[in-house]
């Protein structure tokens, strides 16, 4: 008997053409209440021990389809850079701002940058104190594993 080939989730959708650049936890720190950032939350069944406050969860899994009304509420609220984030940003994150990126391309827009945050969560609660003072949920406990 054959097996079947194994396939990705992402395999679904549209290969990403754009990397997005990266978003330092420091410049993130730095621009945490403006406005013009949104912090967007792709994880989506290993949510735990919390989110950065401010975020939106937009589960990567289902994120290709719902780029256009991000698209359309960042606009509409004057948000200049999307920085998407997972465990560590170097899956989820990258692909989906990856295809938020390509978006935006395809709008011919230069008003929104697409961004993954560096290290993604695991890097942010590295950041100490500083970082996790800013996070909703903070489980010390759960972290431990990662240190």
């Amino acid at each position: 008997m054959a097996s079947q080939p194994v396939t990705n989730w992402w395999d679904a959708f549209p290969p990403v053409r754009s990397t997005a650049p990266l978003l330092p936890r420091e410049v993130a720190l730095s621009n945490f209440s403006s406005p013009q950032l949104l912090l967007v939350d792709v994880r989506r069944t290993d949510y735990e021990g919390g989110m950065i406050r401010g975020s939106l969860n937009m589960p990567a899994h289902s994120f290709y389809y719902n780029r256009a009304a991000l698209f359309d509420l960042c606009k509409r609220a004057g948000v200049k850079q999307v920085a998407f984030y997972c465990g560590a940003s170097n899956g989820r994150g990258p692909r989906c701002s990856g295809w938020f990126a390509d978006y935006i391309a395809e709008k011919g827009d230069s008003d929104i940058e697409s961004l993954t945050l560096a290290g993604g969560i695991k890097g942010w609660v590295k950041g100490g104190d500083e970082c996790v003072e800013k996070m909703d949920g903070y489980e010390a406990e759960y972290w431990k594993q990662f240190a």
